[in-house]
């Protein structure tokens, strides 16, 4: 290869030349200081000598040919100075070990049949220490995964090991509340409300502290046992409601109820809850979930409103009580925008806001939906911390609250003019970050909504504190990290609560005749649905039986006709459809085993669950494509019964005993049938079909 940079420094004189020659001599000579761990030579190459493929270098270089220099990590080399680096060159060469690591290389030019020569690559060695730590962090690497299988299941049991030491009976409670279940937070009893360990408990920050139940539903995943008693959670409950009343108006109620419930065993109770000594402002009920429902018709949602409202007559909130009825999904936000301008609309004849329903209906998070939209004050999602969620019943164990912002008209109008900006944006014109947001939400409902902030607090630039001396640190010594300061949160100021009014989150009214209390808390994951409902339709015959689970169980008796039977639950729990006369032999063979699921634990499990109890149910069809009823069984989920006109039927459903088999008439959603694909040849069942989702306050650019 001609070297041009030795004709252009030729051209420039012999100082130049002899500048840049003593630069490149310098240069090399630092390089070759440097061990040579190996020379990694070609595959196809003959055995021929590497040394005396380098001195033939060398020579060509020492001969005054216009040739580059052999490259040395990186650095070229001219003529004149490879030729007094030739021996140092080729002594280090000589001494230097022959590896196996080969590297293919092209044919050398020349005439046919000439050797292929061999080029070599030099490479550095580390030194001894380097070599040390290098085999330390491959032996660190190494452990690694097996210390993390071995602390896997000690993080798992998390703060719910019982580790003697970490109560202590003498401390008094301490009179800050947990900012995720609202319990007061203390160190006396484990197995009270608000347990935090001793040593944690000496040092509690005056906010945003967790309790040890709370840190593991968040870090872990996992529930520790702690129900409260259903008459202290109404004893906490009546006496938030009985507060005297503020700003001269008596509290708002927004009762949460799930849709799936319906008929919601709470909702007749609300009327004898609140009594004569409860000054409230009237009652807005809120149908939660219906994101996890699919659409079996054009306005089903207006049914299901319809649904809600006759339920709120049957239990007497009618009138100027009921103000309102709305549906929403809390998880996905849909409806939510709509919910907050309501509820701004309240302002005048209302004072604080309390979240009432039954446990499992979402009121948690609904708190923490509104804490981030815009019926908070503008600085509250930075001071209050977000509620626990988890599926366990009964996770909210005392009041959590944020302030409610006042909508004045100037707010009002720049939050209706931020909606109808955001409505005629397309689903192509948000940013990546909020498509991936919306695609995520899509997987897990069929309805998707876009909660906004139109008042936002500016936030202030971080500054740095830089501390130079942690940079001037000696080659000899690691360099140490600064010590963290304390951050202190924000907090309100006198005059932005001194007048305020409060959205309260309460303790959940625990449901009794519940399936969901007979459960674990892995069985409780798989139970409740936490995506969209797909709907599996089978076609049976008399003499056929239905599982869900081993939670529920449907015998199709007498009839003459094939009827179509809807299964609405988690998508988790499995489904099964045998004959009569082998159905009670699949439930004692697979009852808590990997075949029905729930529950699971064997048979040591099956001894302490409670046996599942008949009840026979009359049913006469309406036609083939419209359901006649809901055999509800309990929160486990329902199946909508589609027969043929006038086609009686008998069936006999199984619950659990002690819990609650409801006949919903009419349905909820009674074109269900139809939601389903072509039928699997040789089976009853039919391929199912999910159908698309829906995204509010989002112009649409095709046909929905």
């Amino acid at each position: 290869m001609v070297a041009a940079g030795g004709a252009a420094a030729a051209a420039a004189g012999p100082g130049a030349s002899g500048s840049a020659e003593r630069r490149g001599t310098a240069a090399a000579a630092r390089r070759l200081r440097r061990p040579i761990r190996h020379a990694r030579v070609c595959r196809e190459a003959p055995a021929r000598s590497v040394t005396s493929g380098a001195r033939a270098r060398a020579a060509r270089c020492g001969a005054g040919v216009g040739v580059s220099g052999v490259g040395v990590s990186g650095v070229r080399v001219s003529g004149p100075a490879m030729l007094r680096l030739g021996p140092a060159l080729l002594a280090r060469l000589a001494r230097a070990p022959l590896r196996a690591s080969l590297r293919p290389c092209g044919a050398a030019a020349g005439g046919h049949g000439e050797e292929q020569e061999r080029f070599v690559f030099l490479e550095y060695e580390p030194e001894p220490a380097e070599r040390a730590a290098a085999a330390l962090l491959h032996r660190a690497r190494e452990l690694k995964p097996r210390r993390e299988r071995e602390l896997r299941p000690r993080r798992a049991r998390g703060a719910a090991a019982a580790v003697p030491g970490l109560s202590d009976p003498s401390v008094p409670p301490s009179g800050v509340s947990c900012s995720g279940c609202g319990a007061e937070l203390q160190c006396a009893d484990e197995g009270a409300p608000g347990f935090v360990p001793a040593e944690r408990h000496r040092g509690l920050p005056p906010r945003g502290a967790v309790c040890r139940r709370c840190w593991a539903l968040a870090h872990h995943g996992s529930a520790l046992r702690l129900r409260l008693p259903p008459e202290q959670h109404r004893r906490v409950l009546s006496a938030a409601l009985r507060r005297p009343p503020r700003h001269g108006r008596g509290p708002l109620l927004l009762y949460v109820l799930d849709v799936m419930e319906l008929p919601d065993p709470v909702l007749p109770q609300l009327p004898a809850l609140l009594g004569p000594g409860v000054p409230a402002a009237g009652v807005l009920v809120v149908g939660n979930k219906v994101d996890l429902l699919p659409a079996d018709c054009r306005g089903h949602l207006g049914r299901l409103r319809q649904r809600v409202a006759a339920a709120c007559a049957r239990a007497g909130l009618r009138g100027a009580a009921l103000v309102d009825v709305r549906l929403v999904s809390a998880k996905t936000g849909y409806g939510v925008e709509g919910l907050v301008s309501r509820l701004q609309r309240s302002w005048k004849c209302a004072g604080d806001v309390y979240l009432l329903g039954a446990t499992n209906s979402g009121k948690s998070t609904l708190f923490n939906t509104l804490l981030r939209s815009d019926y908070c004050k503008s600085r509250a999602p930075d001071i209050i911390d977000r509620a626990t969620v988890s599926p366990w019943p009964g996770t909210t164990l005392n009041l959590l609250k944020f302030p409610i912002i006042n909508p004045t008209c100037d707010r009002i109008f720049r939050r209706q003019e931020r909606l109808k900006e955001e409505a005629t944006k397309t689903e192509d014109q948000l940013s990546s970050e909020e498509k991936k947001y919306l695609n995520q939400l899509k997987k897990q409902g069929y309805l998707v909504g876009r909660v906004g902030r139109t008042f936002q607090q500016q936030k202030s630039s971080a500054e740095i504190d830089f501390d130079p001396d942690t940079l001037s640190y000696s080659m000899d010594e690691d360099p140490r990290d600064s010590p963290k300061k304390f951050e202190e949160r924000e907090e309100f100021t006198h005059n932005e609560v001194k007048d305020a009014r409060w959205c309260f989150d309460t303790p959940g009214i625990v449901k009794e005749d519940c399936v969901l209390n007979l459960l674990t808390e892995k069985e409780v994951k798989l139970v409740l649905p936490s995506h969209a409902i797909v709907p599996r339709t089978f076609i049976l015959k008399p003499g056929m039986v239905l599982f869900l689970a081993a939670l529920g169980r449907i015998d199709y008796l007498e009839g003459e006709k094939p009827a179509w039977f809807s299964v609405l639950a988690s998508n988790l729990l499995p489904v099964h459809v045998t004959t009569l006369s082998n159905a009670d032999t699949i439930y004692e063979k697979h009852a808590a085993q990997e075949f029905l699921k729930v529950p699971m634990g064997g048979e040591e499990r099956m001894k302490e669950f409670p046996p599942l109890v008949p009840q026979d149910i009359t049913l006469k069809g309406i036609g083939a494509t419209e359901a006649v009823a809901d055999i509800k069984l309990s929160s486990a989920g329902w199946v909508a019964v589609t027969a043929h006109a006038e086609e009686e039927l008998l069936l006999r459903a199984y619950t659990p005993k002690g819990t609650a088999l409801v006949v919903r008439e009419p349905p909820l959603l009674p074109y269900i049938s139809s939601i389903r694909g072509a039928r699997i040849p040789g089976t009853p069942a039919y391929r199912t079909k999910k159908p698309p989702s829906f995204v509010e306050n989002l112009r649409t650019t095709g046909s929905r």
